[in-house]
């Protein structure tokens, strides 16, 4: 395991879009190289990653950024993605991925590492239970996107379906 550097860029871009494939999302994968390449290594950089190399490809990857526990006072980590190639699960790596954030975590004094699961991804759920993770039940994710994120973002009035 290793931080993600500038030449990973276009392997990391093939895996999110792997990992877009396997969530049956290609519909919303929009990332550029480009995009991802200021995010992680811009002026401001606020997306931080790992990669996971077997025999110099790499094979695996995480992105995470920052959260904050107002409960808890402190930092956490939120992993936005993790995705190891189908040919390399079983092998640990996901596993070490997410043991390299969670010392990461336990290095900075951070309080949580959490991330979201799709309900169907019965394999993810049963790996991330078996790390001792536990689902955030009574929790529902709410998000804002395209129109009415924009309509929102500019004062113009309600979003659809507002009361």
């Amino acid at each position: 395991m290793r931080r993600v550097q500038e030449t990973d860029i276009t392997a990391v871009v093939d895996l999110v879009r792997d990992l877009a494939e396997y969530e049956r999302l290609t519909h919303e994968f929009e990332m550029t190289p480009d995009q991802l390449r200021v995010a992680l290594f811009g002026p401001e950089p606020a997306l931080f990653g790992h990669v996971a190399e077997v025999d110099g490809e790499v094979v695996g990857f995480t992105l995470w950024f920052l959260s904050f526990s107002t409960f808890r006072g402190t930092h956490g980590i939120y992993l936005e993605d993790l995705f190891v190639r189908p040919e390399h699960r079983g092998s640990g790596l996901g596993r070490a991925l997410l043991t390299e954030l969670a010392e990461e975590c336990v290095r900075r004094g951070y309080a949580r590492l959490e991330w979201s699961v799709l309900d169907w991804n019965a394999p993810s759920i049963g790996f991330y239970k078996s790390l001792g993770a536990a689902p955030r039940d009574g929790w529902t994710v709410f998000r804002l996107t395209d129109d009415a994120l924009t309509t929102l973002g500019r004062g113009e009035g309600h979003p659809p379906g507002d009361a």
